[in-house]
């Protein structure tokens, strides 16, 4: 009886988890079937399946100079992120005093303070640069939103260092660097990779950043959707829309991966 009770009281938590994944999911999931219609406009499939928006979507000079603007600057941007955030991580861990919480706290901010607003603070500071629309503008302000990210994961990461090691090798006259190279680094090298792979998709979906600080030099695929979605509903854009999930999940994958690794 008292299984029963206990299983009965079990089934609302569980249709309760499934109807908040199935919300989570279903927004991404539907854009697939779109992707596929055989449609000129937005809708499910009517007559059948069709790849003519992939086809549309590799043969188009606009749509793949997007995505080559997203890569580079995902890339430069997760360059920034890993280097900045791992030795802000590192160091904070290493100080180990309430100061080094309060810089760590610091480093929050752009994941706390609203994008947009962010985004507006930037945008005044960028002009003052002049940094505007250009590359490298966007990838630093991809690089500093994405620090945070970095330095939650190396964080945790060093949460299970043993301070030991470090200790160790200084006592046998290891320097500082060579310490950070050849002990700390390899040691919490699955959180990098893990804090590396979200810096690269944070900048690889990002929006608001862009559509404030770049102008008609820099299309990310974010942007170009938001522009086709304000001109005309080509569904080349659910095409597109699918290519970043897909993106997205592998990526996602492989960060599962290095963090059953660093399990075992």
């Amino acid at each position: 009886m008292a299984d029963e009770a206990r299983i009965g009281a079990a089934r609302p938590t569980r249709s309760l988890g499934w109807a908040i994944v199935l919300f989570l999911v279903l927004p991404i999931t539907i854009v697939v079937p779109v992707s596929l219609t055989d449609q000129r406009f937005l809708s499910l499939p009517q007559d059948g399946l069709s790849l003519r928006h992939y086809i549309n979507l590799v043969q188009s000079a606009d749509w793949l100079s997007s995505v080559a603007q997203s890569f580079v600057i995902a890339l430069g941007s997760m360059v920034i992120s890993v280097g900045a955030g791992t030795l802000c991580a590192i160091g904070c861990w290493r100080i180990g005093s309430r100061w080094s919480e309060l810089i760590r706290v610091l480093m929050l901010v752009p994941i706390i303070v609203p994008t947009i607003v962010y985004a507006l603070g930037l945008y005044r500071l960028w002009v003052q640069l002049d940094l505007l629309d250009s590359y490298f503008g966007v990838m630093l302000a991809h690089g500093v939103t994405g620090i945070p990210y970095v330095v939650i994961i190396v964080s945790t990461s060093l949460a299970s260092f043993d301070p030991r090691l470090e200790q160790a090798a200084r006592n046998l006259g290891a320097s500082v660097p060579y310490t950070l190279r050849r002990v700390i680094l390899p040691s919490i090298l699955p959180g990098v990779i893990s804090g590396s792979i979200f810096a690269f998709i944070h900048s690889w979906d990002e929006l608001v950043l862009v559509l404030f600080i770049a102008s008609r030099a820099i299309f990310t695929l974010p942007r170009r959707i938001w522009d086709g979605i304000n001109e005309h509903l080509d569904p080349t854009m659910a095409a597109v829309a699918t290519a970043l999930v897909a993106v997205t999940a592998i990526l996602l994958i492989l960060d599962m991966k290095v963090r059953r690794q660093r399990s075992e």
